[in-house]
């Protein structure tokens, strides 16, 4: 789950089963009562239908919070981001950061690294979009050393300039779910 959508739909799909939660967050739901096979399956086949997918494997749920932690400081964070993202996913899921990143490159081919550039950069795409920021404030917002960092970082990924971007105004920003 990477949105409040994708919570509404969840809840959702809960309540017309029946189900009582205590928790319906990003990537996580806590139910009240244990679930019955045949309700597990309704709830899969339920999901499903709106695009979602209910995990049941230890990894692929530790790969999904790793996703999931990252989008939320990204994406969802009005916060200036100055944490070491190795760091913060090994202390908020209580394993080394080497086991989580060997992981996710294992199951997504890509590294943590990889995932969270190109999140970045869509939150740049979307800071320079709105036309709020300078690229100054918004490389001090992204935790980026430098200007020339960001526009380094940026360029590599989208093959444009940020100045460049921002004059096209063009909004090549890709959906959250797609990266």
């Amino acid at each position: 789950m990477v949105s409040n959508r994708c919570k509404i739909a969840v809840r959702d799909e809960l309540k017309k089963l029946g189900l009582h939660f205590i928790v319906v967050d990003l990537g996580e739901v806590e139910i009240m009562e244990d679930i019955t096979h045949e309700k597990r399956e309704l709830l899969k086949i339920g999901l499903l239908s709106s695009g979602l997918e209910l995990m049941e494997d230890k990894k692929a749920i530790l790969i999904e919070k790793i996703k999931t932690i990252i989008i939320e400081m990204i994406h969802h964070s009005e916060e200036v981001i100055k944490i070491n993202f190795s760091d913060f996913l090994s202390e908020k899921l209580n394993h080394n950061y080497t086991y989580l990143a060997n992981l996710f490159s294992e199951v997504q081919g890509s590294t943590i690294e990889q995932f969270i550039i190109s999140h970045k950069i869509e939150r740049i795409k979307e800071l320079m979009i709105y036309d709020e920021l300078n690229i100054t404030e918004i490389a001090w917002k992204m935790n980026y050393s430098s200007v020339a960092h960001l526009s380094s970082q940026f360029k590599k990924v989208t093959g444009l300039s940020p100045s460049h971007f921002r004059q096209l105004k063009v909004k090549r920003r890709n959906a959250i779910e797609e990266l």
